[in-house]
């Protein structure tokens, strides 16, 4: 059975995906990065294009320690992981 929000194809909905992402965004393990990701994505999560929540996910995947760095600046983002999303989130915690 699928849910209500579910396209035929059995792929989530938007609003399912959504909610995931926000709850895996505020519930990363380190209080740190649930402030700085959570923040994020609670404040442009509506706005995000299925590109954006792409991006996310992907980046969802790298390790605490890591993203907690390079968000802080305590280490610099190595070219090869200079995401756009990334250096999006870490933008918007400069401003």
């Amino acid at each position: 059975m699928t849910e209500p929000d579910q396209a035929s194809t059995g792929a989530p909905g938007d609003d399912t995906r959504r909610r995931r992402l926000l709850f895996r965004a505020t519930h990363r393990g380190t209080a740190e990065n649930d402030l700085m990701i959570g923040g994020f994505v609670r404040e442009n999560l509506q706005t995000l294009t299925a590109g954006d929540l792409d991006a996310l996910e992907a980046l969802m995947e790298r390790p605490d320690p890591d993203l907690a760095d390079w968000l802080t600046g305590r280490r610099e983002i190595r070219p090869e992981d200079a995401t756009p999303m990334l250096l999006r989130i870490r933008a918007s915690l400069r401003r």
